[in-house]
């Protein structure tokens, strides 16, 4: 019996242990993400799409519809990096349907960018997978755009 108590005690140990380690990373879990400004044009269904599945991931999206063509060179993205839709987070451009984890890294490794785009509307990407495309997927890549205006793939999609 002592050895089964002895064991018990070790296990609830070992437990209360990996809990007080887990309290900090809860912690930086809940910390909130900075809120996400996009301008798109008021009638764009996939800008909306790609809202709705950001928000579904946590993100807190401030939509302006007015366009984006104005802001994208505002901001200093260049036009062949252009999408439908522009936004904005912690100081960095994500230009089209970027999916919500290259948005994570982007703050959380914080590269010296202008930020992350994803060029045109690659069937597939989020906001671009919706039923009216069936199970088609086109191969895409999210590209970090350098402050020279230069590009390196950040992610791939195939």
């Amino acid at each position: 019996m002592s050895q089964n108590r002895l064991s018990r005690r070790r296990w609830l140990r070992t437990a209360a242990a990996l809990a007080a380690a887990a309290v900090p990373a809860l912690g930086r879990a809940a910390t909130p993400l900075p809120v996400l400004q996009v301008w798109k044009s008021p009638s764009c269904g996939c800008c909306n799409d790609w809202i709705a599945i950001l928000q579904r991931e946590g993100f807190r999206v401030q939509a302006h519809d007015s366009g984006n063509t104005a802001m994208r060179a505002r901001l200093g993205l260049p036009l062949k990096y252009g999408s439908c839709h522009t936004a904005l987070i912690g100081g960095y451009v994500v230009e089209g349907h970027v999916p919500p984890r290259d948005i994570r890294r982007l703050l959380a490794d914080k590269p010296d960018a202008i930020g992350i785009a994803v060029p045109g509307m690659p069937v597939g990407s989020p906001g671009m997978d919706g039923p009216e495309y069936g199970d088609r997927r086109d191969p895409y890549d999210v590209l970090l755009v350098l402050r020279d205006g230069t590009t390196r793939v950040w992610a791939s999609y195939r």
